[in-house]
């Protein structure tokens, strides 16, 4: 790819991923704050407990095969790979002081931690 070629970028609903309200508004608030990239990257990769995790963190620049979702105000990244993994999953946040965070309600998985970071199929 040459320096004046952008990446491609794909465009999905939030079939692929949800962010609730709540989930948004963490999101845009750690973004303010955070100040590293104006999109969420939303990955699964190897690793936890149950086989496979979810990864997340604020990202500058888009990949070449990017999936950019956009829900409750967040521009969403998915990689290809991940998206086979995410598609219909929803992104929550609790502010609970036991319990409390992210959590992800994925209906691709067969099994997940109690801590809910980590699931397998």
């Amino acid at each position: 790819m040459s320096v004046t070629e952008k990446p491609t970028l794909r465009t999905a609903d939030e079939r692929l991923i949800l962010l609730t309200p709540a989930a948004g508004v963490k999101v845009r608030s750690l973004a303010e704050r955070e100040a590293n990239g104006r999109y969420l990257r939303v990955a699964i990769s190897g690793g936890g407990c149950n086989g496979l995790s979810y990864k997340l963190r604020f990202v500058g620049d888009t990949k070449s095969g990017d999936i950019l979702v956009q829900s409750q105000g967040v521009d969403v990244l998915v990689d290809p790979k991940s998206a086979l993994y995410l598609r219909g999953t929803h992104l929550d946040y609790s502010d609970k002081m036991i319990g409390g965070g992210f959590k992800f309600s994925n209906p691709n998985a067969k099994a997940s931690c109690s801590c809910g970071e980590s699931f397998s199929l």
